[in-house]
C-alpha cells in the first residue's frame, strides 16, 4: 500500500493512462481526485473504481483554464484535507506534423496545454503540497529525446521536452518544501492511442494488426510493448514515499527500446 492515507490529484483521466494511474493509486491506498474535461467520463470512472464514493472526488477541469485548476485543487483540500501528490496525465497529443507543414497556431495550443497547463495545475496544488511535502509526477514522452520514424509529432515532443527542462528548475525551487518533481517518459505504450495507431497502420498496409504490433515490439529489449498500466505503476512509485530521495529525474518506461 504505497499510498496509504495519501491524497493524489490525477489530471487527464480518460480511458487510458489517466484511468490506470487513478486505479493504481486507489489500489495502493490513496484518495484520488480526478480531473479531465469530460464530466460524464469522470463520473463513470469514479463509479467504476470506487463504487461507494468514499475515496474519490472529481471535477471537470481544463488545464488551459487557471480557475478550473484552482477549483480542482480546492476540491481535494475540501474533501480530503490536503494534497500529497499530483500526477499530470492531461496532454494534447493529437497534433501531427513537422516543421515544413507547421501550423504555429496549433503548436501554440500544444505548448499551452502540455507545458503551461501542467505548470498551472502544479501551481494550483502548491499551497497544499507545501503543507505536507509530497510529489509532482510529470508524464513526458520518449519522443522528446528520440523521434520515432513512424509518426511525426514535433510539437508534442518539443512541448514535453520543455516540460522536462522545467522539471529541473521546479525540483530546485520546490525541494526546500520537501516537494519532489520527477518525470515518467513512456515510449510505445500499449493503450488506446497506440491501439488506434496499430489498427490504422494495419488497415493502411492490408495486414493483420498483430503484424504491426509485433514489428514495434521487436525493437524492445523485452520483446513486448509496455502497457499503460505498467507506466502507471512507475508514476505511482514516484508519487510514493518509496521515492522520497528521488527528484529532478526522468524515468524511461519503454521495455528497453531506448537505453540511457
Amino acid at each position: 500500500m504505497l499510498l496509504r492515507g495519501k491524497t493524489v490529484v490525477v489530471s487527464g483521466v480518460g480511458p487510458g493512462l489517466g484511468h490506470q494511474v487513478a486505479a493504481a493509486a486507489l489500489r495502493d491506498g490513496a484518495n484520488a481526485v480526478l480531473g479531465a474535461r469530460t464530466a460524464d467520463r469522470l463520473a463513470r470512472t469514479a463509479a467504476e473504481l470506487d463504487p461507494d464514493g468514499g475515496r474519490t472526488a472529481w471535477r471537470a477541469t481544463d488545464i488551459a483554464d487557471e480557475g478550473q485548476c484552482d477549483a480542482l485543487a480546492a476540491l481535494a483540500v475540501e474533501r480530503f484535507g490536503g494534497i500529497d501528490a499530483v500526477v499530470h496525465v492531461a496532454a494534447l497529443d493529437g497534433h501531427f506534423g513537422g516543421l515544413e507543414d507547421a501550423d504555429f497556431a496549433a503548436w501554440t495550443q500544444v505548448v499551452d496545454i502540455n507545458l503551461l497547463g501542467t505548470l498551472r495545475m502544479t501551481r494550483a496544488c502548491l499551497p497544499a503540497l507545501k503543507e505536507r511535502g509530497g510529489a509532482v509526477v510529470l508524464i513526458g514522452t520518449q519522443s522528446s529525446v528520440a523521434a520515432p520514424s513512424e509518426v511525426r509529432q514535433t510539437a508534442y515532443a518539443a512541448s514535453k521536452g520543455a516540460l522536462v527542462s522545467a522539471m529541473y528548475g521546479l525540483a530546485r525551487e520546490l525541494g526546500p518544501h520537501r516537494i519532489r518533481v520527477n518525470t515518467v517518459q513512456p515510449g510505445w505504450m500499449w493503450g488506446p492511442p497506440v491501439q488506434g495507431y496499430v489498427s490504422f497502420a494495419a488497415r493502411s498496409e492490408g495486414v493483420p494488426e498483430e503484424v504491426v504490433r509485433d514489428r514495434l515490439a521487436r525493437r524492445m529489449a523485452l520483446p513486448e510493448l509496455a502497457t499503460d498500466g505498467e507506466v502507471a505503476e512507475a508514476a505511482v512509485f514516484l508519487a510514493s514515499d518509496r521515492a522520497r530521495a528521488i527528484t529532478g529525474q526522468s524515468l524511461l518506461v519503454n521495455a528497453g527500446e531506448l537505453m540511457r
